[in-house]
């Protein structure tokens, strides 16, 4: 087992201020791999502090400087994908390939933000009156801060983290407890960009750590990605506290299915979508919603590939999918796929009880498919956050969106048709943040926002591109006048 993991501050690496420890986790085999700190207000005092004191140098860094250490950023980070993705997998429990993707959207995430000299101008304009010009100019707000989770160790604090720094604040990142090494290897290549002490920070912990992040004064500005119900306290918290919070929430995706749909393109992207990441992904295909004739067969298809996938360590090539993240979420998920059928659904395919040769001890679902799923059961209003996929079927388009409006979550759906005019019908009318069509759960580039409605996101700006710039700096109006009379006397 490695050594206790340390926090990050001020540029160097530096203890807890609390002694209690929790281990960490390898999810495949149930065994710990390392150990990291509860956390505590005072970490976060120190990092505050440090972030702080270093800000006021770091905003007046040129634009074109602070995007250098970026450039430097984006090829460490690509010349140890490997390393850093096997890290991950090692304790979040994805597959190797998928924590290599992740690693690629992180890397998206810096390309785009290098772009900052570009993305934080503005608008003049010239003799608003007679010899008297306005215009705007972005200024960073301070200390920002990123409280990431479990399931996107790497990914989730690129959607923050490089924007905040390119735009001139400094920034502390708060791994989740449950992935806390992941993001320490990725501090310790960091360190090797010798950017200016505070500008980048780490503090390790849990609830108390994050109640600081939510209190600090110094902090005016916090990204956070989980759950419903901590997004709802992160946000209630944060504001009230007098900061900008962006939250993103839980999900309940949805994918409908037209008739008229490809079904072997669509059979393949719900099956990769619903139980990629062991459906850890806010992101996930949740739900199957097929509309008009045809649903029997596809569901067939589903079935029949899903059980081709094959539950496994992830760091096994030939695994397509790892374990859930811990045993208490194991449990969880099985109880509400028994409560599901309890509920009157039908078990269509079962992955409970999967037992992986050399890993008995492993947190492993395998896919799991429930048809005739209620709107009123649990299991369709919960978000399950496993290989747990539901099938419902309508008879109409309109029926479908209207399905997907009543949830109260509005993350992401998606439809599958040939026909343009249902497909315009469902972008303008579902009540969702991102939308796809024939691409399944979209999960948008890093040069468009992640966007979320509805209690799948509290606030204004989301994360990823001009929606982080925004979210990152305030914009400050200059309406000025020069008189020639008044230059001459000078």
């Amino acid at each position: 087992m490695s050594t206790t993991l340390k926090n990050y501050i001020n540029g160097e690496w530096v203890k807890s201020k609390n002694n209690s420890l929790l281990d960490v986790i390898n999810p495949s085999t149930g065994l710990p791999v390392g150990r990291v700190s509860v956390g505590c207000k005072e970490d976060v005092l120190d990092a505050a502090e440090s972030a702080h004191q270093a800000w006021e140098s770091w905003r007046n860094t040129p634009a074109t400087q602070r995007v250098q250490y970026l450039f430097k950023m984006k090829a460490l980070l690509e010349a140890h994908t490997d390393e850093i993705a096997a890290i991950c997998t090692q304790e979040c429990g994805k597959t190797f390939a998928e924590s290599k993707a992740e690693m690629t959207r992180a890397v998206e995430n810096i390309e785009v933000a290098c772009g900052i000299p570009t993305l934080m101008q503005s608008v003049f304009s010239e003799d608003i009156a007679t010899g008297v010009d306005e215009f705007v100019i972005r200024q960073p707000l301070g200390v920002g801060a990123c409280i990431s989770p479990f399931n996107f160790p790497i990914m989730i604090p690129f959607w923050f983290m490089p924007y905040a720094i390119a735009c001139g604040n400094t920034y502390i990142v708060k791994p989740s407890e449950k992935v806390p090494m992941t993001m320490t290897r990725i501090f310790e290549l960091i360190e090797t960009l010798n950017l200016p002490k505070g500008v980048l920070n780490m503090v390790h912990g849990g609830k108390e750590t994050v109640d600081a992040i939510l209190e600090h004064p110094f902090i005016p500005a916090i990204s956070f990605v989980g759950s419903t119900p901590v997004a709802k306290h992160v946000y209630q918290t944060g504001t009230l506290n007098g900061k900008r919070v962006q939250a993103q929430g839980g999900a309940k995706n949805a994918v409908v299915v037209m008739p008229d749909a490809d079904e072997e393109t669509t059979v393949k992207i719900i099956v990769d979508s619903a139980f990629g990441c062991a459906g850890q992904r806010c992101l996930a295909a949740s739900v199957v919603i097929t509309v008009g004739e045809g649903a029997q067969k596809l569901t067939d298809k589903i079935i029949t590939l899903a059980k081709s996938k094959k539950t496994g360590d992830g760091m096994d090539a030939s695994a397509d999918m790892g374990p859930v993240i811990s045993a208490e979420s194991k449990i969880r998920i099985e109880k509400l796929i028994q409560l599901g059928i309890d509920q009157g659904a039908d078990l269509l395919l079962d992955g409970r009880g999967i037992k992986v040769s050399g890993h008995e001890n492993g947190n492993f679902i395998g896919p799991t498919i429930l048809g005739n799923v209620g709107e009123h059961s649990e299991v369709y209003k919960t978000e399950i956050f496993g290989p747990v996929l539901s099938m419902i079927h309508v008879k109409t388009l309109e029926e479908a969106i209207a399905l997907i409006n009543r949830n109260r979550y509005g993350n992401s759906a998606c439809i599958f048709t040939r026909s343009g005019a249902a497909a315009r019908k469902f972008r303008h009318n579902t009540l969702a943040g991102n939308i796809g069509v024939n691409i399944g759960v979209a999960a948008p580039m890093a040069f468009f926002p992640f966007s979320g409605w509805k209690e799948s996101f509290f606030g204004d700006l989301h994360g990823q591109s001009s929606h982080a710039v925004e979210f990152y700096t305030q914009t400050k109006v200059v309406i000025e006048r020069w008189n020639d009379e008044w230059s001459r006397k000078f």
